[in-house]
Formats: structure tokens, C-alpha cells, sequence
């Protein structure tokens, strides 16, 4: 039988091709089938949360009708012309409850809790409403309607490990149907980053990931033991190299499969990816990588902070500011992946490595010109930044808990 996960495997993609037919001749001429397109998602929708994930699917629906009251509660009071910041936050807070239950249950032991609170794709819509919610009170969303915001929390493509769209951006491409020679055009980026997804997923990360890392695993775990105290061997830093290729083909080919639907569908679905490894420095990885969560957490975390430091005077340093700032945005960002250390761990390392570039950064500016700049320490920043990030992965992985475990 199918495994009707999303983009789980090459089989999954002939129902839903054909599945998507009708939509894409609609909007060949012209029109866009609203009503199908809701059936088409319904459909997938039970297949992929029905069957042995009803639990799942249960806990969806009323998490769907919990963030509707708390979304339309918050707009009738913001049309009413009120903006208290603390019903603000109460709201936000609200909004952010189910995941927190989510992360919580999750991290406790299974004897403790009779079942994890939560269902796929908890954490991306829970994004998708909060940033409706914080758009509503900056005023940069006057009104949202109801249809196209169900639309756009249960967007089939995306809802399970995203790319976060933005409630403005996705409103202005479900209202219409594109022009014919434009759909065409979103046609052969669709069907390009189609055949490009299945060479990330399903070969490249297949090779990394199920062929080349399990036998990796092994070897490190046998030389540590092999060695008691010292558990570090070449090894682990194939493993670390393996573990990053098969963490970026993977996602990224996810994510090119979410983004060629969408474009099927006539929705420009933001990429996630673009070129993360080739970034010159940290923060740049930061714009090349996972773009859409980055940019989530830069507008509605780091920014959101800043401004209200600023507006208490909490640190008037502003170089200052920015460090606490990037260390309270990576270590949500940390605690969002879990609660457990290697995600925290991860979450300050990343700060720190931003802090540690944007010194060296004020140090450059300081010194224009007397510091060499040509092709090999263009070269040298790629490589050191590549090696950074590989590192923060071997955390991310949680493998050294499975080196060191017994040991420290």
C-alpha cells in the first residue's frame, strides 16, 4: 500500500499528479477551480492524516477551529480600534499554546504521557497564525477572509514542513488565475524543480542518508567504544560531513516538491534553499538556508525583540542589543526543535557564530583596505563557513549523545 506521507516516495507522485489535472487545465484557460482545489486538498488531506494518523487528524481539525476563534476574536477587537499590547501578547501567546503542548509532551517520557499533543505540520501553520495575528496588529493586514485563510493554513503543498508563506502574498495569487504565458512559464519552473527535487530526496539523499550514513553511524560508534574515553575519530567527521549532505538534499528536495506543486497549483510559493553552501559567512548562510523559517523568526522574533529593547531602554548599546537579540532568536529557534540539549546547544551556537561574524565584519570595516581581499580568502571564508555550519549539524543530529552516552 501507498505510503501517502507527503512526498514520501516516487509512487505518491502519479496519484497526485493526476489529482492535479484538473486544476492545471483550469488554469491553462483561465479559470481556477476554487471549488475542486478544495475537494483535491480535502482529500489528501484524510489520506495523509486518516487511517492509522486519525489521531493526527483529530487533533487538526481542532486546532483549526481554535486558531479561527483566536484569529477572528483578535481581528473583531483590533477593527474595534483597540491595540493593547498585553491582549496582544495574550493572543500571541494563545495562538502559540498548541505547539508549546506539542514540544512539551514530546520531550517527556512516553509512561508519563498516554500520547504526543500535535499532528504534522503543527509548528508551520502555527507560524502562518501567528504572523497573521502580528500583521493584524501592525495594521499591514486591514482584514482577513475567512475562506482564503483556511485556504492558506491547510495549503496542501506546504503544510507539513512548509515553505512559510505569507497570508498577503499567497491572498494576491488564490484570488485570480494567472495569465496563460505566465502559467506556462510557472509550468517549466514547476516541472524543472519537480525533476530537481527527485534528484535531491530521492537519490542524492537517499545516497546519504540510507545508504552511506547508517554503515558511518556504525563505524564511529564501534571506534568509540573501541577506544573508551576517546570517542572522537575520523569517523565522526565523515559522519558529520555525510549526516549535512543528506540534512540539505533531503529538506531542500522536500522542499523543491512543495514549491513545484504550488506552482502547479498557480501559487509562487517562496523557495527555502539557494545555494546555503557556498554562503561566504554566517549570516549569509542564514539568507541561503531554510530562507522562509529564517526570515519567520528575523520579522517576528529578532525584529519584534530590538524594537521593544529599544522602546524600554533596555540595552542602549545597539551593538549589544543585536547580540542579545541574536541569542534570544536562535535559542527560540533552539527550543522550537526541541527540548532537548543538542537543539539548544545548536540554537546558542548559531548566535554566537552570527555575534562572532559580526565583529569580525566591524573589524573589516574598520580596516578597508588593509586586510587582503581576492579569490583565495573569498575561497577561505566559503570553506571556514562550510565547516561551521557541517559542526552545528553534528550537534543538530544528536550523534555525539550516542557517542558519549555512558561516557559523560
Amino acid at each position: 500500500m501507498i505510503n501517502l506521507q507527503p512526498y514520501s516516495n516516487p509512487q505518491y507522485f502519479i496519484y497526485l499528479l493526476l489529482a492535479l489535472c484538473p486544476i492545471m487545465i483550469g488554469l491553462y484557460f483561465g479559470k481556477r477551480f476554487v471549488h475542486y482545489e478544495a475537494i483535491f486538498s480535502f482529500v489528501f488531506l484524510v489520506l495523509t492524516f486518516g487511517g492509522d494518523h486519525w489521531q493526527q487528524g483529530v487533533f487538526l481539525i481542532g486546532y483549526l477551529i481554535y486558531q479561527c476563534l483566536i484569529t477572528f476574536i483578535y481581528q473583531h477587537y483590533r477593527k474595534a480600534g483597540n491595540n493593547s499590547t498585553g491582549i496582544f501578547c495574550l493572543f500571541v501567546i494563545l495562538a502559540i499554546l498548541p505547539l508549546t503542548a506539542s514540544k512539551v509532551t514530546a520531550a517527556m517520557p512516553s509512561k508519563t504521557v498516554p500520547f504526543v499533543v500535535g499532528f504534522l505540520g503543527l509548528s508551520y501553520i502555527t507560524f502562518k497564525s501567528v504572523q497573521v495575528i502580528m500583521e493584524l496588529r501592525d495594521g499591514t493586514i486591514k482584514e482577513v477572509n475567512p475562506e482564503i485563510y483556511l485556504r492558506f493554513l491547510l495549503f496542501f503543498p506546504t503544510i507539513s514542513s512548509g515553505p512559510i508563506d505569507r497570508y498577503r502574498r499567497f491572498a494576491k495569487d488564490f484570488t485570480k488565475a494567472p495569465e496563460r504565458s505566465a502559467y506556462l512559464d510557472d509550468l517549466e519552473i514547476g516541472v524543472r524543480y519537480l525533476f530537481q527535487g527527485f534528484l535531491y530526496k530521492f537519490i542524492l539523499g537517499w545516497l546519504f542518508g540510507t545508504h552511506w550514513l547508517p554503515e558511518i553511524e556504525r563505524m564511529a560508534l564501534a571506534v568509540g567504544n573501541a577506544n573508551g574515553g576517546l570517542k572522537l575519530s575520523w569517523w565522526v567527521v565523515l559522519y558529520m560531513y555525510c549526516y549535512s549532505m543528506y540534512l540539505f538534499f533531503d529538506f531542500a528536495g522536500y522542499s523543491l516538491f512543495a514549491v513545484s506543486i504550488s506552482y502547479f497549483m498557480g501559487i509562487k510559493t517562496p523557495m527555502n534553499f539557494n545555494k546555503p553552501f557556498s554562503s561566504p559567512n554566517i549570516k549569509e548562510f542564514w539568507n541561503r538556508w531554510h530562507i522562509t523559517l529564517s526570515y519567520w523568526f528575523r520579522d517576528f522574533i529578532y525584529m519584534r525583540f530590538t524594537f521593544w529593547s529599544m522602546k524600554k531602554k533596555l540595552i542602549k548599546n545597539r551593538i549589544r542589543l543585536s547580540q542579545v537579540a541574536y541569542l534570544v532568536d536562535f535559542l527560540v529557534m533552539g527550543f522550537w526543535h526541541g527540548l532537548t540539549w543538542y537543539y539548544i546547544v545548536y540554537g546558542i551556537y548559531h548566535a554566537l557564530a552570527i555575534i562572532i561574524n559580526d565583529i569580525w565584519l566591524r573589524f573589516k570595516k574598520k580596516h578597508k583596505g588593509q586586510l587582503p581581499q581576492n579569490q583565495f580568502t573569498k575561497w577561505l571564508a566559503i570553506v571556514i563557513t562550510f565547516h561551521v555550519v557541517c559542526f552545528s549539524f553534528l550537534i543538530f543530529s544528536g550523534f555525539l549523545s550516542k557517542l558519549w552516552f555512558g561516557w559523560l
